[in-house]
């Protein structure tokens, strides 16, 4: 059988390029991009010489910018563009011509395509990208030249999932772990930043997010555990271990620190609003432990090599937990029988008011903090 990268060159045109051009698609939150990371990780280990380009939405391109891997990123996905067509129609239709010539000019020869949407796979077609390679969920993968049948992600981590894709192209893994890297620079201004707050070398930092990030949008409240409650844990890790408690979000989130600082005993630092991406994986890096709802953060964590403490609620801990489940990261849950009640990307109406949150207590967490701090 001829080698599978000379059959590629051969179907795009290109024989006398050294290696293929791949383009990642995926316009999803923080923890679906580094969801792929494993998975660019074993293109580029299979294909040394590649080049891989990223298309991801604007909010995530801080933390794809360092990944040693990827050579170029396009952060422009459609609900950006929605956006910048309701401000200006021409603005909009200059963005998308722009990205449209960008992404063409490239000629890739193989497209990844994770965002379970035809419209990415149509437009790869029309740019001329010969190899379309992703999921026919629903039937949206008609214009895929290789495609996985899903009817969702159930019973196994979504990075299993992603990595499956990899058969297509013959490519073997032996690395599943995710990638975020952090550069010298980011890793300094994080450090200053903790530094100006009062945060020593010698101290224990404890980072505590209690949002879930802004990927949920409207639904993230269905994802935490209550801010009273992440209070009494703060003020108790500080009691039991003198812990600097740092806590983490985004400004929509501010709400929700400003209920743990007035309810808690021992002040904490609060960095809400404080951390965008392109330097809250350095604060995640300096921290000890991070404590924090099933969100973007926590895989941070994860592919920072951080110890985390998780809480779920109405997503599946096996699907969307902490991956490799190493013993360094413990994923908390209450079970009932509704739960999890977030299935084929669409989350049920929830009439017990979260009941699976509010169960999961104070000591509980405490206890799993505790056995990760020792």
């Amino acid at each position: 059988m001829k080698d599978l990268k000379t059959i590629l060159l051969k179907s795009a045109g290109r024989v006398g390029r050294n290696a293929p051009k791949f383009l990642i698609v995926n316009p999803f939150g923080i923890g679906d991009v580094l969801f792929t990371t494993p998975v660019i990780r074993a293109i580029k280990g299979h294909y040394p010489d590649s080049f891989i380009c990223y298309w991801s939405n604007a909010r995530v391109k801080p933390i794809l910018e360092g990944n040693p891997h990827i050579n170029k990123v396009f952060a422009l996905s459609r609900g950006d563009l929605k956006k910048i067509y309701e401000e200006s129609f021409f603005k909009g239709a200059w963005s998308a011509i722009k990205l449209a010539w960008e992404i063409r000019k490239e000629r890739f020869d193989i497209c990844l395509d994770f965002s379970l949407d035809h419209r990415y796979s149509l437009f790869a077609k029309i740019m001329g990208i010969g190899r379309r390679i992703g999921f026919n969920y629903k039937s949206r993968g008609r214009f895929l030249t290789n495609r996985l049948d899903i009817d969702g992600y159930h019973n196994k981590h979504v990075v299993e999932y992603y990595l499956e894709l990899l058969k297509f192209l013959d490519i073997s893994v032996n690395d599943k772990g995710m990638l975020l890297d952090v550069s010298p620079e980011t890793e300094s201004r994080a450090k200053n930043l903790l530094a100006a707050a009062g945060i020593e070398e010698k101290d224990l930092v404890i980072g505590i997010a209690p949002g879930a990030g802004g990927s949920w949008g409207k639904d993230a409240p269905y994802k935490h555990w209550p801010a009273l409650k992440f209070a009494q844990l703060a003020n108790k890790l500080i009691d039991e271990f003198g812990a600097k408690v740092v806590i983490l979000g985004d400004e929509p989130e501010r709400k929700i620190a400003e209920v743990m600082v007035h309810a808690m005993r021992n002040k904490p630092i609060d960095l809400t609003g404080k951390t965008g991406l392109d330097i809250l994986p350095g604060i995640i890096k300096n921290c000890n432990l991070l404590i924090t709802n099933d969100g973007g953060p926590m895989h941070m964590a994860v592919a920072l090599g951080v110890r985390s403490v998780s809480i779920f609620g109405p997503v599946s801990e096996t699907v969307y937990g902490p991956y490799p489940g190493k013993w360094t990261h413990i994923a908390l849950k209450w079970d009932m029988t509704c739960r999890p009640c977030y299935k084929n990307f669409r989350l049920a109406v929830c009439d017990k008011d979260r009941e699976c949150l509010r169960q999961i207590s104070v000591d509980t967490v405490f206890g799993a903090a505790a056995r990760l701090l020792k």
